[in-house]
């Protein structure tokens, strides 16, 4: 499995998330140009090297006609305008879902702090040009580099305040704060802004888990530089590699009921399935009074479970909800396509901790079979 990790030990920002992951291409000119191909109106992306308490690495410059935005003398953006301008970009149809995605992550932070709809935000900083660009080229990025997941480290957040287009705030600015929001961050002695709103949203959006870096092989490390200088390097670390086994952690939610119809537990299975969930089953209990009941079980990623405990209550009838964290252990798992006298058939291959396994996919097996008057023994490849 392909593991991005993002040393947020300086924070994170737009630029410097560019920066790293610029570095983990072999050819860092052609990607470069293919970053100033991307479209935007006026911006230019230009690569610089540079030195952080003695370590080399690379800090992104974005020029807007010839020239770097000050982040306080632009034109105030609403989401209409950042949809055009994302709307005549050169990228994939993924790649602006992603890009859109993000900014409805910060406008939904904003609105929060503001008491105003979504859809009446206006940005300053984060709708200037150089913020659009620092987030299509972080999509940009993530995907042609496409790991199979990312990682990263608790975000150091800074301390003191912040000068922005509303006065001068508290790091991390309520904003920023909102976006970061269930993701694990730290103060310290180091004054000013580390982690800025678009480099929050961008983690809040790739970032699949946070805490250690996991066992990996390290192939590749890139070093994005940040503009200040502090005691430590201003940088985050992109450190790109490979794992074999899979180890995560997901949320175990459980509840007991004795009053509700086998129907209606089907229905809520249906729905919790529906919405994402890992995996959901019932087991036969013994309850209060007597009673016989079932016991609803359902397995979730760590980052759902808040969209998980309102299904719950609204589909059945408890009245509490249990939860405990577990170590989830799978194996790496592929879709290989076998060519067989019937056709072409799915074949599912798990491996890792030294097993390998592998399925032929049923409803290609069941769809053969039923198509040829044949059994499924007979399909088999």
């Amino acid at each position: 499995m392909k593991i991005l990790y993002l040393d947020c030990g300086m924070g994170a920002a737009g630029d410097m998330l560019t920066a790293a992951l610029l570095e983990l291409f072999p050819d860092k000119d052609a990607v470069l140009a293919e970053l100033n191909a991307l479209g935007i109106p006026g911006v230019q992306y230009i690569a610089e090297k540079s030195e952080k308490c003695g370590i080399g690495g690379t800090h992104m410059r974005v020029l807007v006609e010839g020239h770097e935005e000050d982040g306080h003398h632009h034109p105030h953006s609403g989401m209409d305008d950042i949809a055009h301008i994302v709307g005549h970009l050169t990228v994939s149809k993924e790649v602006r879902q992603e890009i859109m995605d993000i900014y409805w992550i910060i406008a939904g932070a904003e609105s929060k702090v503001h008491g105003v709809p979504v859809t009446h935000i206006h940005f300053h900083e984060v709708g200037a040009m150089d913020a659009i660009a620092d987030v299509a080229a972080v999509c940009y990025l993530m995907d042609k580099l496409k790991a199979d997941k990312v990682i990263a480290s608790p975000v150091h957040v800074g301390s003191g305040q912040v000068k922005c287009a509303h006065g001068l705030l508290p790091v991390p600015a309520p904003a920023t704060a909102n976006i970061l929001t269930s993701i694990p961050i730290y103060g310290g002695q180091i004054k000013g802004e580390l982690c800025t709103p678009t480099g929050a949203a961008l983690l809040k959006h790739f970032v699949k888990s946070f805490g250690d870096m996991p066992a990996m092989a390290v192939s590749k490390i890139g070093y994005g530089m940040g503009k200040k200088d502090f005691e430590a390097p201003n940088c985050v670390r992109a450190m790109l590699g490979e794992t074999e086994e899979t180890t995560e952690q997901i949320v175990e939610l459980s509840c007991n009921l004795d009053d509700m119809t086998g129907e209606a537990i089907g229905f809520a299975m249906e729905v919790l399935l529906g919405a994402g969930a890992l995996d959901v089953f019932t087991t036969a209990i013994g309850m209060k009074k007597s009673r016989p009941g079932v016991m609803l079980t359902i397995l979730c990623r760590m980052e759902d479970k808040e969209k998980f405990l309102p299904l719950i209550f609204k589909h059945t009838t408890t009245l509490g909800i249990r939860e405990k964290i577990c170590n989830r252990y799978t194996l790496t798992r592929r879709t290989d396509i076998v060519q067989t006298p019937y056709g072409p058939v799915r074949q599912k291959i798990a491996t890792g901790y030294g097993v390998e396994r592998s399925k032929y996919e049923y409803e290609d097996l069941a769809k053969i079979a039923r198509e040829n008057d044949l059994s499924l023994k007979d399909v088999t490849p």
